[in-house]
């Protein structure tokens, strides 16, 4: 199949991009950056260019069989900053995909939405995707209304969509940069012997996936029948202080913490069932958090000496 991928020099589009190759699809990337240099890029059809721009999507649509949609421009504290720009990027940014792939016959879209901010605030121990959703951040809210827009479309004209509603995915390749991946983060902040900012008493709790395990889905779900949302994570849960434990000791440093006001737009606790992922997909998240963080570990690049 030829296979096009938005925000596929990302973090997460990387490891897609190597999955999908790996599964014999033809990969067409669309990102607005220059390729990074710790992948290879042997066999990728790469264009420089934006999903909201109407011309790009034109110029690599055509021929398409499937459309994996994880390019976005926002993360959940900048959606509440700018919710305008967040609408006017992402919300109409993924309108501008879906009638891209209607001009061009497209049949099939893969949507990258967020297990852990379109459902809000739960009490269950594990949240399926029958969980009703009332997303407390501007980020969850614009990615559940992504997913009614792929709903309403693909009834009009007939392509089908598989929303993968993600938990947080770490592992190699992912930012440090304090905004989104607490993993990432909190192993920059303890190779550089910097104390790590916690917003709460870090009780909250999260499903981590390894972006191995989340990249096997997505190749799973391109060419899987399943339609409508489906859960992607660990199903184990972690709290935020747990996890930096964990980093640390598994870099055998010692690590200090400072807490902060809680954001009103976290959930406390939001742990996902991926049951209908391993029934319809043949897909269960195999990398246990441990050997991840080890995984992870592997691909840093040590520090310079002094």
């Amino acid at each position: 199949m030829r296979v096009l991928l938005t925000g596929g020099n990302g973090f997460i589009g990387s490891h897609v991009v190597e999955a999908l190759r790996a599964a014999g699809h033809h990969v067409v990337v669309l990102d607005i950056g220059e390729q990074r240099p710790d992948l290879d890029w042997s066999g990728v059809t790469y264009v420089r260019g934006s999903f909201l721009d109407e011309a790009a999507l034109d110029g690599v649509l055509a021929g398409v069989d499937c459309v994996v949609h994880a390019a976005s421009t926002s993360v959940p504290p900048i959606s509440m900053r700018d919710p305008v720009g967040d609408v006017e990027q992402n919300l109409v940014g993924t309108l501008r995909v879906v009638l891209g792939m209607v001009r061009h016959g497209v049949r099939r879209i893969v949507y990258m939405s967020s297990g852990g901010t379109v459902y809000g605030v739960s009490g269950s121990a594990l949240v399926d995707e029958d969980h009703p959703c009332h997303p407390i951040s501007g980020y969850g809210v614009v990615k559940l209304a992504c997913e009614h827009y792929l709903r309403v479309f693909s009834n009009v004209h007939g392509f089908s969509f598989l929303a993968l509603r993600a938990s947080n995915p770490y592992g190699p390749r992912q930012a440090a940069s304090g905004v989104q991946g607490l993993v990432g983060t909190a192993i920059h902040r303890l190779r550089q012997g910097m104390p790590i900012d916690v917003r709460g008493d870090g009780s909250a709790v999260r499903d981590y996936v390894y972006i191995g395990d989340l990249a096997m889905a997505v190749a799973a779900a391109v060419t899987s029948p399943a339609c409508g949302a489906m859960n992607v994570g660990s199903g184990v849960g972690l709290s935020v202080r747990e996890v930096i434990e964990a980093v640390a000791g598994a870099m055998g440093v010692a690590t200090e913490m400072n807490f902060g006001p809680a954001s009103p737009s976290d959930v406390p606790r939001i742990v996902l069932d991926c049951s209908r992922a391993a029934v319809c997909l043949n897909w269960t998240a195999t990398t246990s958090f441990d050997v991840g963080i080890r995984a992870t570990l592997a691909h840093v690049v040590p520090k310079s000496p002094p």
